[in-house]
């Protein structure tokens, strides 16, 4: 049951739950705003969440009002290990950074078949010296990892591996298998875990609670309004019962609601408190085996969770058909993946494109976030600090989340981004177009957009403008699904209206189709801050903020002409995109910032004394501008007789916008682009170098060439300065713990891929440029844009030696077989080496590796930059 149209309940229950839930915005309360010390790792275990959970190897339902997840320990280790460990933004040298390593090796888009797997030490966990050693370092000096300490010398480690089967839409079968990969006898108790998500605490004392009870051969979980839950196993493991509710006791002095609280089960396997309900029942169960597994072995747990009125019997009979069902899963997600793949794909790239997908559906996240509800405070608890509206959000009431949302990173990054989501939904639509789509309009609707037409940028701060990549994402979506959908176009069509109109009333400065818009997403890749520029020094006009309106024209044009086809009231609308997106074009092109010595696009300063300070830092600001292109056959706009006189009679009145609209191509097509064909040639002849821009990995975020030639700029008596980065940033920079300031990050690579790819199907085989520069060999935009494709690919292929080239500088990492087929997907890829840097499960944007592999023209060999 891979196909999610035959029936949509079967997507009821998921992988939904996060990795972690602490140090989020939502769970702070604190005066300050620091997220992170409000709400530590170390409390995790004790206190209670007042918006979603967090867990491993989680599953829940859309709403989450129960969880399933995994709990395990060595015998050693000072606490349960229930979640993952990492450290805060402050702790770690290089920022927040997850400290363990597992991995999301498979799924289907119904959540039919799931596998998870961890490495977990045999030796005590390294906490404090992980702490205290990374905050010894530099920003200078690499991390230190969790494999650094030697932790898995001689291979003591177990790898757990968790798979997921359904054999019904709320019939779930849980293996959990223990493989002991050390030298000696190792025992672990493993617990597996049921819990309700703690609603009733917040709201009046007396609401309604759930329990979870002892059953013969399992538990059983009653909730308000709903069906039992039964959870058999297989064995005869010991139950303990516990409340999800805080230990006021140990955070802070004062006596608690329940004597069993959170971390009873914790304090009861790791010390032996009394801590766990000897009347067997709570909002939190877990089922305790105590395992001993003969080194080179492995041992296996079964479990069943389904809807009470759907078992009966003995216990034993829920096993009956266990390992048929997750044999036909395995096998339905096998055949489901090779159908998808290409014909000539390598097993090395199908494995790399199953596990691409594999973590974006892990990524599938339940999202709850009342923000008025989090300002004003709860009911039945002391109201939070006055002025937290001044510190985050406090305009942005309106958003009430409740949604099963893809997530950038489980861990790191556990709340939604918006144009991060645009990205998500591009993969995410060559396996679940209806989820993807449904992801597009859920981030337009009422709760989510402002009543100004503004898109929440992200959790920490949602007034922050990032690219508009929505109504691009709505259009590849709409195209990887058939092209056939008009309602859903049509929807996602009148609500990007609200959202352009906002940009051009609060992004241009003057009016004069120049736009700003802060970090733009791209945090720390200027010498300035650009989201914080105070007026009184003057404003910023930006290319990039500039390119990216007239990509959002551009988008808006496609969609009116698709729509017009079948309803001529939308030819109106497309010509007004038509000659916005030439005035933008003409604005960017004639107003500064092009500067036609460097062929390059810069942000330009205007100081408040009345100078002008092009900023001059070689940079994906000025590529961006190649992306804001449209080809369209002309078959299709010619029946469209009003748009076509319209734009005929634009173009006499305004000859000089004719440059950015060129003559049907040899593919009979036309193409709109703000940057035009001879400059496009000229951009990147320098970019496509490899003492430029051009990596082996791909598309680096600032040019090389700052190694050698820092830019400077000196504003208000500061000077900031700008160089070449290619990995992580040595410098605090503006608070933020990313870099773009040489790195490889896969989404704009992947945007300027199918730019370079638009321009090739109008300009054809005439349009040729030496790559890479210097090499003596001409390639057309088409096969330029294969390459830069298969160099991005080539970062998650094994070499001789098996490893991977993200992997390869990260020395300490065992390469051993139970690792060396887990692949990781990172945030982003040094410059030089590819090595993998940033958030270590980035499966949101750099799944797009998946629609890289899917949707290649040819296979291609990447070439050594020069």
């Amino acid at each position: 049951m891979v196909q999610t149209a035959a029936d949509p309940s079967w997507q009821d229950w998921g992988p939904y739950l996060a990795e972690r839930a602490w140090g989020t915005v939502r769970e702070d309360y604190s005066a300050d705003g620091d997220a992170w010390a409000s709400f530590p790792h170390d409390q995790a275990r004790s206190r209670a969440y007042r918006w979603n959970e967090d867990g491993m190897a989680g599953f829940c339902d859309r709403e989450q009002t129960w969880c399933l997840g995994l709990a395990l320990w060595n015998g050693v280790d000072p606490i349960l290990k229930e979640r993952m460990f990492g450290l805060s933004n402050a702790e770690g040298n290089h920022g927040e950074d997850a400290k363990e390593y597992w991995w999301y090796l498979d799924a289907t888009p119904t959540n039919s078949w799931q596998r998870w797997r961890y490495h977990y030490p045999q030796r005590a966990f390294p906490y404090d010296e992980l702490i205290t050693v990374n905050a010894g370092r530099t920003r200078l000096e690499p991390e230190y990892e969790l494999a650094d300490t030697g932790i898995f010398d001689d291979d003591r480690f177990c790898a757990v591996t968790v798979d997921y089967a359904k054999a019904g839409a709320h019939d779930l079968l849980m293996r959990i298998t223990l493989e002991n990969a050390g030298p000696e006898t190792a025992t672990i108790t493993v617990l597996p875990t049921l819990w309700f998500r703690n609603t009733w605490s917040w709201t009046e004392r007396d609401a309604p609670r759930p329990s979870v009870r002892r059953r013969a051969g399992g538990l059983v979980a009653s909730r308000p309004n709903a069906t039992d839950l039964v959870l058999q196993a297989d064995g005869d493991p010991e139950p303990l019962f516990c409340d999800n509710e805080t230990n006021t006791q140990r955070l802070y002095g004062e006596p608690g609601t329940t004597a069993y609280p959170k971390d009873g089960i914790n304090d009861h396997v790791v010390n032996g408190a009394a801590t766990v309900n000897p009347g067997q029942e709570g909002t939190k169960a877990a089922l305790r085996y105590v395992i001993t597994v003969a080194p080179g072995a492995s041992r296996q747990i079964r479990l069943r969770l389904r809807d009470g009125d759907a078992t009966g019997g003995s216990a034993a009979e829920g096993f009956d058909d266990f390992d048929a069902v997750l044999r036909r899963r395995e096998r339905e997600a096998d055949d489901f993946y090779a159908a998808l793949a290409p014909t000539d794909v390598s097993p090395d790239e199908a494995l790399v494109m199953r596990q691409a997908f594999a973590g974006l559906l892990w990524s599938k996240q339940f999202y709850r976030f009342k923000v008025a509800r989090w300002l004003d405070g709860d009911p039945a608890t002391p109201p939070p600090p006055s002025g937290r509206g001044g510190i985050r959000n406090g305009r942005w009431r309106n958003i009430n989340a409740r949604d099963v949302m893809l997530m950038p990173d489980p861990w790191e990054y556990p709340w939604f981004a918006s144009w991060d989501l645009a990205f998500h939904c591009v993969t995410m639509a060559h396996i679940d177009p209806a989820f993807a789509k449904a992801q597009l309009i859920l981030m337009l609707r009422e709760w989510y957009m402002h009543p100004s037409g503004q898109l929440p940028a992200y959790e920490w701060n949602f007034s922050d403008a990032t690219p508009p990549t929505h109504a691009w994402a709505a259009l590849r979506v709409f195209e990887l699904d058939g092209g056939t959908d008009f309602e859903f176009l049509e929807r996602v069509f009148h609500k990007l209206l609200m959202n352009f109109t906002w940009w051009t009333n609060n992004q241009d400065h003057g009016g004069k189709n120049l736009f700003e818009g802060g970090f733009m997403g791209l945090d720390n890749i200027a010498p300035l801050n650009r989201s914080t520029l105070p007026p009184e020094v003057g404003f910023l006009e930006q290319a990039d903020a500039t390119a990216w309106m007239a990509m959002y024209s551009l988008d808006l044009l496609e969609m009116a002409l698709r729509l017009a086809a079948h309803d001529r009231a939308y030819e109106d609308v497309a010509t007004t995109f038509f000659e916005h997106f030439l005035a933008v074009a003409a604005a960017a092109n004639d107003a500064g910032l092009w500067d036609n010595t460097d062929a390059f696009y810069y942000d330009v300063l205007h100081l408040r004394t009345g100078a002008t300070v092009p900023l001059k830092v070689r940079s994906l600001v000025g590529l961006i501008p190649v992306t804001a292109s449209l080809s369209h056959g002309d078959s299709t706009v010619l029946q469209l007789d009003h748009f076509v006189a319209r734009s005929a009679w634009f173009l006499e009145q305004n000859p000089t916008a004719r440059r950015f609209s060129s003559a049907p191509g040899t593919g009979g097509t036309t193409l709109l682009a703000l940057v035009e064909p001879q400059r496009v040639a000229r951009i990147l002849s320098e970019a496509l170098d490899g003492s430029e821009m051009l990596s082996e990995f791909g598309i680096r975020s600032i040019s090389a060439w700052h190694r050698q030639h820092p830019f400077r700029v000196e504003v208000e008596d500061a000077q900031a300065t700008v160089d070449y980065e290619p990995g992580e940033s040595t410098s605090g920079l503006f608070g933020g713990n990313s870099n773009w300031r040489g790195p490889v990050w896969f989404p704009l690579n992947v945007l300027l891929i199918e730019a370079l790819h638009r321009y090739d199907g109008s300009l054809g085989a005439g349009q040729q440029l030496e790559y890479p520069a210097g090499s003596g060999v001409r390639r057309t935009l088409g096969q330029i844009a294969d390459d830069l494709s298969a160099r991005l690919v080539s970062l998650f292929l094994p070499g001789p030696d098996g490893t991977r080239v993200a992997d390869s500088s990260h020395s300490t990492v065992p390469t051993t077989a139970r690792w060396r087929d887990n692949v990781t997907f990172y945030e982003y890829y040094h410059g030089d080496t590819g090595q993998g840097l940033g958030a270590s499960h980035q499966t949101g944007w750099t799944s797009l590796v998946a629609h890289l592999i899917v949707t290649r023209a040819a296979r291609t060999t990447p070439t050594k930059a020069q």
